[in-house]
């Protein structure tokens, strides 16, 4: 049964109109595998280094609960967007805590509004909450880590007459939170992002969006070092079949994906926007169209000068 929106404005304080919200996320996760990517229970650590050995990220689950998936990060890229846009808006002291309702936040990332959908929400809350975090990335030293997780905590207010959720609040970790206010560390995603039902599309989606940005050519990605950054525990032949479908349907927003080599013959894939891709294929018909003409022109020039060859050696003969 579809829940009913809350009408009290308390919770809705400060907190903008869903419905042309640019969805904003933080560059420095959407490059890293910091989110399982199965919607079963995943207690398997994921640990990830760069080649450079520089960055490192370590992501730990509680048995009880499980990893976060990127599915949970929907909420964090909600709250990601909900300060941009405030910021935006010239609201000063953004807050660390956000307050909403459950309906408007699972309609602000394009879930449905069933009992079932509440219940998953709260699971998810559950996840970011417990999930625990390790890396280098923006620790003060090289040789020290940052530890937190990605929410505080959360409070859900239920109705005690119709035990129906009223209101919600969300408290960002410090370290969400202060990638949040760095504003040049935030990217902008397409509005269908949310719509992608895989985790590996999802991931896929993130890293393009992360690495192969505008520009010209796209960004090649070795599948050894793509399977990295994904956190995919997949072995790496399963890894290529996952890949392969993906190409297969070529479905991410903004990015085409294709199977390519590098300069060594190591097998990868080429992230490319989609109108310079189209732009390429258009060119590329466009061209093998004018070959085709030229290639005509030249036959009909060349059975012409046959004809005329032939037409004097015939008065030649006569």
């Amino acid at each position: 049964m579809t829940k009913r929106r809350d009408p009290s404005p308390e919770f809705d304080l400060f907190i903008p109109m869903m419905g042309d919200l640019p969805l904003k996320d933080q560059r420095e996760t959407m490059e890293r595998p910091f989110f399982s990517l199965q919607k079963r229970k995943r207690v398997k650590p994921i640990e990830y280094q760069s080649p450079d050995g520089e960055t490192w990220v370590k992501i730990e689950a509680i048995p009880a609960y499980g990893m976060a998936t990127i599915w949970d990060a929907d909420i964090l890229i909600w709250a990601t967007s909900t300060l941009n846009k405030m910021r935006e808006q010239g609201v000063n002291d953004l807050p660390r805590t956000l307050r909403t309702t459950s309906y408007d936040l699972l309609r602000a990332i394009k879930r449905g509004t069933s009992g079932r959908a509440y219940q998953e929400l709260q699971a998810a809350l559950q996840r970011l909450q417990t999930t625990s975090i390790s890396t280098s990335i923006r620790a003060p030293k090289r040789r020290t880590k940052a530890g937190f997780n990605w929410l505080d905590k959360w409070t859900l207010e239920v109705d005690p007459d119709t035990d129906q959720p009223r209101g919600l609040t969300i408290t960002l970790s410090d370290w969400v939170y202060e990638g949040i206010m760095a504003e040049r560390s935030l990217l902008t995603m397409h509005q269908d992002y949310f719509l992608l039902s895989g985790g590996l599309e999802r991931a896929l989606y993130r890293i393009a969006r992360k690495h192969a940005g505008n520009q010209r050519g796209g960004w090649i990605c070795r599948l050894e070092v793509l399977r990295d950054k994904t956190g995919s525990d997949s072995k790496p032949k399963e890894f290529a079949r996952m890949i392969r479908r993906v190409v297969d349907a070529d479905q991410l927003p903004d990015y085409s994906v294709e199977m390519a080599a590098t300069t060594d013959g190591s097998p990868a894939v080429r992230f490319r926007l989609r109108g310079e891709a189209e732009a390429l294929a258009l060119s590329a018909r466009l061209h093998a169209e004018q070959e085709r003409r030229s290639r005509f022109e030249s036959d009909r020039r060349r059975t012409s000068q046959v004809d005329d060859l032939m037409d004097r050696i015939a008065k030649g003969h006569d």
